[in-house]
């Protein structure tokens, strides 16, 4: 379990200096500080926000082996990435679950098209539980699919199975589960700065303010690691102030529809939009996921905003595959995740971010401050394999010679009837046990129940409102109107935890509302470019 006094007392009055200090905690820096705790260094994680805040929690939910990377002749990506897919799988059962997909079918060519590519996707994966690709005819297509409108079945579809998982639910248990191997892991912690030997020639440690006391700290560490992901030039230039950005960021803009517009366990793969992008409709927690974009932005931020354009394209695409045509009233929230997309070495910085790297890289810098951005959820135990081995070699550091490949993650449950908590959720219902009006919906609309309130509390380290609906439940994510209705009892289940006055739980919902407004759908009178 976490806790944050613990650990900030843990980073800051015994003077340790810790093998690494990372920056950033997103998939990429939780991962690392699991990697790196489990091969027994010791490890302390800062994080400006939120576990996930970021990029992190606003993914399209899939862990999947990457069928468009098959399509450009990307075959060791591929391989890599289902290799990955079957270990999070088998490490944490209980929030990666295998998805069926259908692709539908128009024509005889693109039939036998497809069916040669998932043979290959199949080939790669080897074995794993993972069910192999197979063709299916309009008919027994349409009984998977009903809302798919019949004209797009002509000649059936190929089924398919990726991985479908919850992206910080997986992101707050890896944190656990680093927090079992010792490591230190503190959120709302902002790095002002990094700190250089006597010479200035190696970075040795970093600054940071804990934004909940405005109290200043200074830190001692062997290796420093950057992995702000969509942030991480702004940190690379603490270390050098002249330094080239190497992000090219790209937003990617989801839907999310009631379950009516796709009622049944199959997820849909738009192979080819009308400007080349490849489009899904997912069920996802009880209702519909539609995604995603690729829009370049200038910069990035932790509340980024939808584009009506990008609005209408995913709109449009969905109504010609579906029976029932959505609209912008149907949209219970609107998500928007940044892609770190990095620039390649001589980039034109007017080209297309499709085109761009979606592997991770790793730089070094000239005093040893280590940069790893780039990437995706699937292959974040590898990223974080290679990027603790890049600072072993640095800094010289010993390990204990374990893994992470085998490593389940806290609260493993191979048990069909497992929730996103795991073995957590025997816990839950004690709380309940205990105290039944915990067991109570907080909401008609969604299954949130108030025991996990005080469960984020007491032992994920929400600290927010927004915590809590954004990243600890998915309320937020799902219906953004139920989540703001929500916002004040969670204010107050909160406050007695945090031991914190009415003047704070009011500040709590204010702000919560403002975050709120970025899940709405963007007025269609103002520009949001």
């Amino acid at each position: 379990m976490m806790n944050r006094d613990d650990a900030l007392r843990r980073a800051t009055e015994n003077g340790e200096e810790f093998d690494l200090v990372i920056i950033g905690g997103g998939a990429t820096g939780v991962g690392i500080s699991l990697d790196a705790s489990v091969r027994g260094l010791s490890t302390l994680l800062l994080e400006q926000s939120d576990f996930g805040k970021g990029t992190s929690s606003r993914s399209t939910k899939l862990i999947h082996g990457g069928v468009r990377y098959l399509q450009q002749g990307d075959v060791a990506m591929v391989r890599d990435s289902l290799r990955e897919r079957a270990r999070l799988q088998a490490n944490a059962p209980h929030l990666v679950h295998p998805l069926s997909f259908i692709v539908p079918c128009q024509s005889l060519w693109q039939r036998c098209l497809t069916r040669v590519g998932f043979w290959v996707y199949d080939l790669l994966a080897g074995r794993s539980q993972f069910a192999r690709a197979f063709g299916t005819s309009s008919a027994a297509a349409q009984q998977k699919v009903p809302t798919l409108q019949p004209n797009r079945l002509r000649w059936g579809g190929i089924v398919y199975q990726d991985g479908q998982f919850d992206d910080t639910r997986l992101l707050i248990h890896m944190a656990m589960t680093a927090a079992e191997h010792e490591a230190c892991l503190l959120n709302y912690c902002q790095v002002t700065g990094l700190r250089t030997d006597r010479s200035a020639a190696h970075v040795d440690g970093v600054n940071f303010i804990d934004q909940e006391t405005g109290q200043s700290h200074r830190i001692s560490a062997k290796c420093v690691i950057n992995a702000t992901g969509p942030f991480c030039d702004a940190i690379r230039q603490m270390d050098e102030a002249s330094a080239t950005p190497i992000i090219a960021p790209s937003q990617g803009v989801h839907l999310v529809l009631p379950r009516t517009f796709l009622p049944g366990d199959t997820a849909v793969i738009v192979p080819k939009t009308s400007d080349g992008r490849v489009l899904f409709l997912i069920p996802w927690h009880g209702h519909v996921l539609v995604g995603t974009t690729d829009t370049p932005i200038p910069s990035a931020t932790l509340e980024p905003l939808a584009q009506n354009e990008e609005i209408e394209f995913l709109l449009d695409t969905a109504a010609d595959y579906l029976t029932q045509a959505p609209t912008r009233e149907d949209c219970l929230s609107v998500f928007i995740g940044i892609r770190p997309l990095v620039r390649p070495p001589a980039s034109d910085d007017g080209g297309e971010t499709k085109s761009l790297s979606r592997d991770h890289t790793i730089l070094v810098s000239k005093q040893g401050l280590i940069t790893i951005t780039g990437g995706k959820w699937t292959t974040v135990r590898k990223m974080a394999e290679d990027c603790v081995n890049q600072a072993l070699d640095l800094a010289d550091l010993p390990t204990n010679g374990k893994s992470t490949v085998n490593r389940k993650i806290h609260g493993a449950t191979d048990s069909p009837d497992a929730t996103v908590y795991g073995t957590d959720s025997r816990l839950i219902n004690d709380l309940i046990a205990d105290t039944p009006e915990l067991g109570k919906p907080l909401h008609a609309d969604l299954p949130i129940r108030a025991a996990e309130v005080i469960w984020a509390v007491r032992h994920e380290m929400a600290r927010t409102v927004d915590d809590v609906l954004a990243r600890r439940t998915r309320a937020l994510f799902l219906n953004r109107r139920a989540a703001e209705e929500m916002a004040p009892e969670v204010a107050r289940l909160m406050a007695g935890e945090l031991k914190q006055n009415a003047e704070w739980q009011q500040q709590q919902v204010t702000d919560f509302l403002a975050i709120a407004r970025h899940f709405e759908m963007p007025d269609l009178g103002i520009a949001t470019k």
